[in-house]
């Protein structure tokens, strides 16, 4: 498999996520969005499926997304389960099964989309509903603070001198964002993307002990899952793969180092099938209060998460985008 050059960016998540949120209205508002659930009260007994282990993007993200809907009073008493597996279609599978069932949400993202492709399964994001697209955040590449690589390129030195044995690791599944931006790097610094000695963990949770532990020689993952061990000082970032650079990470950016090749991911939330159009209201109006807040704009500021808030029909729109931008890309990788 060997990606011609011309095809990069083609194949980076810019095109399969951040060049659709140019695209596509930033916010899918409701017209209760103010009041969401405070008209017939909270939300309660409301459950969140984290479908990776604690400590992964989708779950530092959903119980940010919790704690706030629980301070502002649109819900009470959320209760955050994780359920990991599969690179999160075992929580998908699971989140299927809760047909009509309004207090069941899942916390999801392209991973999600990917997963459902490499893993052969039957539950697709198609099958759910869509709630709201929250976030987006660029990607990083992370060494621990004993590594003798201290720049993007002395890596890259000793990476292309034996890809094979040179142990690389990120927190999803092939197809998942950790997994297609190490071999998109490979490609972007002319490395053969089939010789790439991949490991894949099961979100930030367990890959965060592994790259510490010297296990790999980098890891490839969302800057704000690592962004505690960033500051302090135990882990090492060579360069994040936005457009600019991010505030919060003195590192530059792939296309400061030389390397052509921007990376975006993001992370939103479904629901259970077969909900009524005012079941499907009462969540859409319930994370839109919770977006709208001073609360969640703080917790923005905290991780530098990008604001890409989309809902209804809107967020719908851009999954079926998504489900057949990421189908193109595996097929290409030759992974499907």
């Amino acid at each position: 498999m060997r990606i011609p050059t011309a095809k990069r960016r083609l194949l980076g998540t810019t095109l399969l996520a951040s060049t659709l949120v140019l695209a596509l209205s930033a916010c899918g508002v409701t017209s209760a969005a103010n009041t969401a659930a405070t008209d017939n009260g909270p939300l309660e007994n409301l459950q969140l499926m984290v479908p990776n282990a604690p400590g992964s993007g989708y779950d530092v993200t959903g119980r940010a997304a919790v704690k706030v809907m629980d301070e502002i009073g649109v819900a009470s008493g959320t209760d955050v389960t994780n359920l990991a597996g599969a690179g999160g279609t075992v929580g998908l599978a699971r989140t299927l099964t809760e047909t009509g069932n309004a207090n069941f949400m899942l916390m999801m993202g392209l991973g999600v989309v990917g997963a459902a492709y490499t893993n052969e399964g039957d539950a697709k994001v198609a099958d759910a509903t869509p709630i709201a697209r929250l976030i987006e955040e660029a990607g990083a590449i992370f060494v621990p603070a004993s590594s003798p690589y201290l720049t993007l390129d002395d890596m890259v030195t000793a990476w292309k001198a034996d890809p094979a044995g040179f142990a690389v690791g990120g927190g999803s599944s092939p197809g998942g964002p950790d997994h297609l931006l190490p071999m998109q790097l490979a490609e972007a610094v002319g490395i053969d993307p089939t010789s790439v000695n991949f490991i894949s963990y099961d979100g930030g949770g367990e890959l965060l002990p592994a790259v510490l532990g010297g296990k790999l020689e980098f890891a490839a993952s969302g800057y704000g899952e690592f962004l505690e061990q960033v500051k302090s000082g135990d882990l090492r970032v060579l360069a994040v793969t936005s457009e600019d650079r991010v505030p919060v990470i003195d590192a530059p950016t792939l296309t400061e180092e030389g390397v052509d090749l921007v990376f975006t991911n993001w992370r939103g939330i479904l629901a259970a099938p077969g909900l009524t159009d005012a079941e499907t209201a009462r969540l859409v109006d319930a994370v839109t209060a919770m977006h709208d807040s001073a609360e969640w704009r703080d917790v923005l500021e905290t991780n530098a998460w990008t604001d890409s808030f989309l809902t209804g029909d809107e967020f719908a729109t851009f999954l079926h985008e998504q489900d057949t931008r990421v189908a193109t890309v595996l097929n290409r990788l030759g992974l499907i």
